[in-house]
This record gives structure tokens, sequence and C-alpha cells, in this order.
């Protein structure tokens, strides 16, 4: 008997745990309407300090975003697409443009906190769908911080071996790392104490920080200018026909591979609790910053596909090579310079949203309370920041994540997607006064439904079209984005149009009791 009641409340403390932890997960975060500019505070009372202008977020954007592949990527596509490379940059750009308008969105109608992507997914979906999404985003981070601490460690080395007393005499442990137990490790000494170095800069405040990532950024962009300027002289139109050489699908092949060049704009709205008018400035910034990328690429697309031909183009270093055949050496160095500088600002910016994601699951209960703490003078996640800079640097030390961090790539698509839903659920989520409780969960859980057979259902075209499926098995993925797509759109109009009739009934319905009055 007494074997049997331990066991039944064994299996009655299991459920309970089980209910509790449901209820936990399945909860959403309500936030207090942007207009009130609550400052969020931590648990030490203090709170970050709004010191970042309009234009010291379109660098934020920029820094992010612009690194070393503008050097590389847009010469590696190339040599596929050919001059229609820039048609790849503009097809990626505008599929961010669309996903910006929708940061845009959330930033302006979301108090200025920290958090982002895991913020707008814990208030319009739950709390287990926003951890999932910080959960990919971090391990996208670090692994790719690691990742471009390493290039940056490369890029630096091959800048100092420009010195001739330098040249050949730099370890490879200083560079591109020393393979160590038949390649399973990987030293490196110089990526780590780089990454320690940009984590000090991020402790002492986000106005030295701001400084530094502005004036690396404004470095780089003025290169890449000087680099479409000089090139602009050396064109050969010639060299962009055909402009298609492999047809329309190598085009779309590369679009979905610059994709990523264009990754960092999020960054802008991680930074809304140190931004001076958040609702005002992060949309602006967004769109911003992403807009000055699309026309840099664009203009170093042309530039590389019209001074050589696509296919002499080097898979290394491209442009380097391509003003070095042209005998102007001197811009190779400048593109060496560009290159450092625009890594240095792609990892600083990447450390510094790390921490503000710490930061806000700090506060939110799901992680330790130290993630939450911030430095009563310094102002910053102190405790946040120092545990980025240490997973980094311990990646960048004894492994090659070169490869990985081109996998892990996925998690940063899957966050923009998450956000493009968000703003669907939300505004889905705008009608829930309006409406009964059953007749709510019924739009919401049919609205998310939808999402999900359209995400789901791009997912598989993209597949069918990779493996050159039957074109069949494409427009049928196609329709049924159509159709789901329509369907949704449907329910929300149906939703907006049956709360207008409602209001207008209740106000009728006053209307009529004051004239009986």
């Amino acid at each position: 008997m007494g074997g049997h009641e331990g066991f039944s409340y064994q299996r009655l403390s299991s459920a309970t745990w089980f209910s509790h932890f449901r209820a936990s997960a399945l909860r959403s975060k309500s936030l207090p309407p942007p207009s009130s500019q609550t400052a969020v505070r931590s648990t030490s009372g203090d709170s970050l300090v709004r010191r970042l202008g309009l234009f010291d977020l379109i660098l934020l954007g920029v820094g992010a975003s612009i690194g070393a592949g503008v050097f590389v990527v847009t010469g590696t596509v190339a040599r596929d697409a050919g001059p229609g490379v820039t048609i790849s940059f503009l097809l990626a750009g505008a599929s961010c443009v669309l996903n910006a308008l929708c940061y845009a969105e959330l930033a302006s109608r979301f108090p200025a906190v920290v958090g982002g992507a895991y913020m707008y997914s814990y208030s319009a979906f739950n709390e287990i769908t926003a951890f999932l999404v910080f959960v990919q985003l971090m391990l996208d981070y670090h692994i790719g911080a690691a990742s471009i601490s390493r290039s940056l460690a490369s890029y630096a080395v091959a800048l100092l071996e420009l010195f001739p007393a330098l040249k050949g005499s730099i370890p490879l442990w200083m560079g591109s790392g020393e393979e160590l137990l038949g390649g399973l490790l990987s030293l490196n000494i110089l990526a780590p104490i780089l990454l320690a170095l940009l984590t000090l800069v991020l402790c002492q405040g986000v106005r030295e920080s701001s400084a530094v990532n502005s004036v690396m950024t404004a470095t780089k962009v003025v290169i890449v200018l000087v680099v479409i300027c000089a090139g602009a002289f050396e064109i050969d139109v010639a060299n962009w026909s055909p402009f298609a050489p492999n047809g329309f699908k190598a085009v779309l092949t590369g679009a979905t591979v610059v994709f990523f060049s264009y990754v960092g704009f999020d960054a802008v709205a991680n930074s809304a609790e140190e931004s001076k008018n958040p609702q005002r400035d992060l949309p602006i910034g967004i769109m911003g910053s992403l807009l000055v990328c699309i026309l840099l690429y664009i203009g170093v697309c042309l530039v590389l596909t019209g001074m050589v031909p696509f296919s002499l183009l080097s898979e290394d270093a491209p442009l380097a090579e391509a003003f070095s055949s042209k005998g102007m050496k001197f811009v190779s160095v400048l593109i060496s310079i560009g290159a450092v500088a625009g890594l240095t600002t792609t990892l600083l910016v990447g450390l510094y949203v790390q921490s503000r994601l710490y930061l806000g699951l700090g506060r939110d209960g799901l992680l330790p309370s130290i993630f939450s703490r911030i430095h009563p003078t310094l102002h910053t996640p102190l405790h946040s920041q120092i545990w980025c800079g240490i997973v980094a640097a311990v990646l960048a030390g004894i492994f090659n994540v070169h490869s990985l961090s081109h996998i892990l790539s996925v998690g940063t698509l899957t966050g923009y997607s998450v956000v493009a839903a968000c703003v669907v659920a939300l505004r889905l989520n705008d009608k829930k006064e309006r409406e009964s409780a059953n007749r709510w969960t019924s739009s919401w859980q049919e609205g998310v439904i939808c999402l999900v057979i359209i995400a789901c259902s791009g997912f598989g075209a993209g597949i069918f079209y990779r493996f050159s499926a039957s074109v069949i098995f494409i427009l049928l993925s196609v329709g049924v984005v159509v159709v789901a797509s329509a369907v949704l759109h449907y329910r929300q109009h149906k939703i907006e149009t049956t709360s207008s009739m409602f209001w207008q009934l209740e106000l009728y319905s006053d209307t009529s009791k004051v004239c009986d009055y």
C-alpha cells in the first residue's frame, strides 16, 4: 500500500511539474505601449544610457553588415553568375528590405527595451518560442564571432607581412592557426587577443564602443568608395556581355549565397534601450543602413565584373587581384586595410548584440540574474559582455570554426523568419480585445497554422528548385503558399470587418441610451 501511495505521489508531482512547465512555456510577455517610454531597470536599479543618435545607429547597421565579404563574396559568386551577380545582390537586398520593414514596424510599436527578435517572439507567441529563437541566434553569434576573429587575425597578419621585415616570419598560430591532433584542434593566439581587446572596449561603455565603430565603419566605407571610383575608370563594358552566362538559375542561386552579406541590420533593433529617440530613429536606422549596404554592394559588383572577365576572377581575393592586374597595387593595400576595418566592426557589433540579448533573458528570469546586472558607473552589462567574449575566445583559440559558421547561418535566417511571423501574429493580436475569447483563440491558431504552412511550403519550393526537381512540385509548393496567404489575408480582413461592425453596434447602442435619457 505504501509503495502504491508513493507511486501515486510521484506521478502527481510529475504531472504538477509538467503542468507548471507547460504553463510557463506557453505564457507570453505583456509590454507597455511605446508611448510610455518605460525605462526597464535591472536588478541593481541601474539602466542602460541613451547615447546613440540616428547617425550612430546607421553606422551600427553598416558596421555589422559590411565586412570582408564585400571584397571576397562578390568575386566568388560572380564566377558562376557572371555580371548577373549584381542582380543577385539586388534580389537578396530586396528580400532583406522586406524583413527590415518588419523589424522597423516592430521597433516602432514596442517600448525601447533590449531583446530584438527574442522580445518580439516572446510577446507575439510564447516563452518557449522566444527561448528557442535565442538559442539559435546565440549558436550563430558565438560561432560567427569566433570565425570572424580568425579571419580578422589572418587579415591582420597579411597586412603586417606587407612590411618586408615581417614577411614569412610570423608563425601559423598567430594567423590562420596551427593544426593539432591530426586537425582535430587548431591553435590560434591572435584571435582571442583581438576578442579580448574588443570586449574591453565594449565594457567601457556605449559611447566609447560607438566611437570605435564609427571610426572603423567610416574608414571601410571610404575605402569601398575609393575602390568603386578608382575601378570605374578601368571598366570595359564588353566584360558585361553576356550578363548572365549560366542563366537565371545561377543568378538566383547566387542571391541565396549573398543574402548573408546583408545580415547585421537587426543589430539596430537590439540597441533600442540605448537610442536617444528609439521610436523615430530605430526604423530609419534599420532601413537606412540596409540601403547603404545595397548601394555599396552593387557598386563593387559592377566595378569588379567590368574590370576583369568573370571567368578570370580569383576565388580568394578577387578584388585585390583585379586591381593588381591593372597595375594599381596601392588599391590592393587599401582593400586589405578595408577588410581589417570591416571585420573589426562586424565583430564589435556582433559582441555588442550578444550581450544585450543575454541582458534581456537575465531580466526575464530565463538565465541567472548575474546576466541582468548593469555596472553602476560604466552603464554596460559587464558580466554578459565578458561571458560573450570568453565563449568566443575559447572557440576561436582552439577550433577551426569557418565551415561550421556557414552551416549555422541558418539560425539568423530562422530569426528573420520568426520576426516576419511576429508582425502577422501581433496584427491578429490587436483584434483580441474586440472579439470573444473562443473566437480569438480560433483566429489566432488559424493564423499560426497558415504561417507554418507558408514557411514549410516556401522551404520545400527552395529544396525542389535547388535539386532541379520537376517543375510540377515547385508550382505545387508555390500554389500552397498562395492559397495559405490568401486564407490568412481573408481571415484578417474578416476579423477587421467583424470588429468594425462590433464597435459600430456598440457606439450605436451607447448613442441610443443617451438619446433615451
